[in-house]
């Protein structure tokens, strides 16, 4: 079973194999996604062992939202055994989020 997962909006979009799934995860991203893709792919009669790769849009999105989303996806692909590509359909050993500009970092208000 293929994973696609696009965590670079408040949108988070998964497809198992031709099934898309939406969720607006707004900012429970981080502490609800295992639980939204568990809940997928329990509907689908699946478990964490029938994915057999994972896509993942790597950008250009949310700072947070793809730095959450590559660590799921290069963590899974770790630990499964199991390819994992880039949204270019690039076979790559780990994702590194494509943020499209430098980070907005603001300085210590202290």
């Amino acid at each position: 079973m293929k994973l696609y997962l696009d965590t670079s909006t408040s949108t988070c979009v998964v497809r198992l194999n031709d099934k898309e799934y939406t969720w607006n995860s707004g900012r429970e991203l981080a502490e609800k996604l295992l639980g939204f893709l568990q809940e997928k792919l329990f509907e689908n009669n699946a478990t964490w062992q029938d994915l057999t790769e994972i896509e993942f849009f790597s950008g250009p999105g949310s700072f947070t939202g793809l730095r959450i989303g590559a660590a799921v996806v290069n963590t899974l692909a770790d630990q499964l055994k199991i390819p994992l590509f880039d949204h270019h359909h690039n076979q790559v050993d780990l994702i590194a989020p494509e943020y499209g500009r430098p980070a907005n970092v603001t300085p210590p208000k202290k």
